[in-house]
């Protein structure tokens, strides 16, 4: 397995706003995707959509506390290390020595915006008794703000399901000044269109209303690590997290719900809106998936964590960074069970096949 190792990473915190310009791309709220599943499709023009990494760190929480509520788990984190460490896993999913270089890599300004304009949504799991940790939260936030120089007051934090009470239940503690617990966002309000596997890909379904209206240039998406039903491959992280964003009910819990999954993460809404004649996606929305599992659950959602394995991962392609950390991690670490023909589904819906992953199909492991 490739290695980073901590004498291999440089950190540098001095770094300017600026980041790589694309070309123009006008997008057009509700258009439906193509069908991925034929492959040749690029959904970051810098990085590949196969690359995941992760970090295993005991020094990113100061007490074993495998199945303490969120404010006790929050107490015990150390962002110092938390902090470092995502910088760590930037540099090696960007391929750069300084964080400030990887960070430029990874984030990319929309079209004839500068940073400072660019509204950025940042999707937060708020269900029942897992969420979250604050330096987790807090580092990405400041990244976008210190580093990148989005206005605090155009990053969202949301979740437009289960975030009602998020004020009262993850008070994330260290956020750059003004940035927005934004709770429901305005909720599941108005209609677009959700394309294939789902029903005859020609249906509508209510999405968090800024999204859909075309309001956010940015997305960034900080799933947990918990589990689920046979129908989301006995996980649900980073695509599951977006049954936040479109609205779950009846969909999530019918007959199809494994195909709304997957077409609501095909949705123009969080790739980017798609030339279909280059195959390539010219501006991502969900730039980066980090995944939170300094706890971690076998069961899930609503239970509480059953393990505390202090670890992050991340990526740019949410059902690739699912499909490895559910076989990597939560399968031949954790040895919890997996609805296998339903995991393999989170890379042929996009044109993957597991002889398409690099690193022996591993990911690749950053040493703290």
């Amino acid at each position: 397995m490739e290695k980073i190792t901590r004498r291999s990473f440089v950190k540098n915190t001095a770094t300017g706003a600026a980041a790589l310009a694309v070309s123009p791309m006008i997008f057009v709220p509700g258009k439906v995707e193509p069908d991925f599943s034929d492959g040749g499709f690029t959904f970051h023009p810098h990085m590949d959509p196969l690359r995941v990494v992760g970090l295993n760190d005991p020094g990113m929480t100061r007490e074993m506390k495998p199945t303490a509520p969120w404010r006790a788990q929050d107490k015990v984190v150390d962002s110092g290390v938390v902090d470092e460490n995502i910088d760590r896993l930037a540099c090696a999913l960007a391929e750069e020595k300084e964080p400030g270089q990887a960070w430029k890599k990874l984030l990319i300004k929309p079209p004839k915006k500068e940073w400072k304009d660019t509204v950025v949504a940042i999707k937060t799991n708020n269900i029942a008794r897992q969420h979250t940790r604050s330096a987790v939260m807090a580092k990405i936030c400041r990244v976008l703000v210190e580093e990148m120089g989005v206005k605090a007051s155009s990053v969202y934090i949301y979740d437009a399901c289960h975030g009602r009470d998020m004020l009262k239940k993850t008070p994330f503690e260290d956020l750059p000044e003004g940035c927005n617990i934004s709770a429901l966002w305005g909720g599941f309000a108005k209609e677009t269109p959700v394309g294939k596997p789902w029903k005859d890909g020609t249906k509508s379904v209510k999405c968090v209303e800024p999204l859909a209206k075309g309001e956010v240039d940015l997305m960034i998406n900080i799933a947990l690590c918990k589990g689920h039903s046979p129908d989301f491959g006995r996980f649900t992280m980073c695509c599951k997290n977006h049954l936040g964003t479109f609205n779950p009910r009846p969909h999530a819990h019918a007959e199809g719900n494994t195909d709304y999954l997957l077409a609501i993460n095909k949705s123009p809404l969080v790739l980017g809106e798609v030339d279909r004649k280059k195959k390539a996606i010219a501006y991502p929305r969900q730039q980066l998936c980090l995944i939170d599992a300094l706890w971690a659950s076998e069961d899930g959602p609503g239970c509480d964590s059953s393990a505390q394995p202090n670890r992050l991962f991340m990526g740019t392609f949410g059902p690739v960074v699912d499909y490895l950390v559910a076989t990597n991690f939560r399968r031949d670490v954790m040895e919890w069970d997996l609805h296998e023909p339903v995991v393999d589904r989170f890379l042929t819906e996009f044109g993957y096949k597991p002889a398409d992953l690099k690193n022996g199909g591993k990911i690749i492991e950053v040493e703290a």
